[in-house]
């Protein structure tokens, strides 16, 4: 097979593991294992593929990097962040600090936000902490927003 059909089949082969119900780790896993055996493919040595070797340096090059230990450790602060109620203590000072602005509660969910970015310095734990805390602070702001009067369409581009 040429090149542009193998990617084609990867892609395929992809969506359609995922819309099984297969997790995304797994099936980019597997499906590195597979499509990279059949790049090193000899037909004398059907055991002996280099793609085994190169996926055991690979998991022991990331694993080596002490960089990635701070990630679970950014997780964790978040997740205390989260459990002290920090965040809605903050967002509800910075709106009552911003009221006398049109679109008080847009101003302070953004700032919010922002500092909350600054402080964990980790986007990828960022990103996931922000998706705990939204269901919180999201529920929270539409309550107000509610009772603030605001009209809906406001609300399209800051929730």
């Amino acid at each position: 097979m040429t090149d542009p059909q193998v990617a084609m089949l990867m892609l395929s082969l992809f969506i359609f593991l995922v819309l099984l119900g297969f997790p995304i780790a797994f099936t980019l896993i597997a499906m590195g294992v597979g499509f990279g055996y059949y790049a090193y493919f000899q037909a004398d040595n059907l055991f002996n593929n280099q793609i085994f070797y190169l996926l055991n340096q690979n998991t022991y090059s990331v694993m080596e990097n002490d960089v990635l230990v701070a990630i679970p450790l950014f997780l964790f602060m978040g997740y205390v962040v989260e459990r002290a109620n920090i965040v809605n203590r903050l967002f509800f000072s910075l709106q009552l600090a911003t009221r006398h602005l049109p679109g008080s509660m847009a101003v302070a969910a953004l700032a919010t936000c922002a500092i909350f970015a600054t402080a964990s310095g980790i986007i990828g734990a960022v990103v996931t902490l922000m998706g705990l805390l939204g269901s919180n602070l999201c529920w929270w702001n539409f309550r107000n927003i509610n009772s603030s009067k605001y009209y809906a369409y406001c609300l399209c581009g800051y929730s």
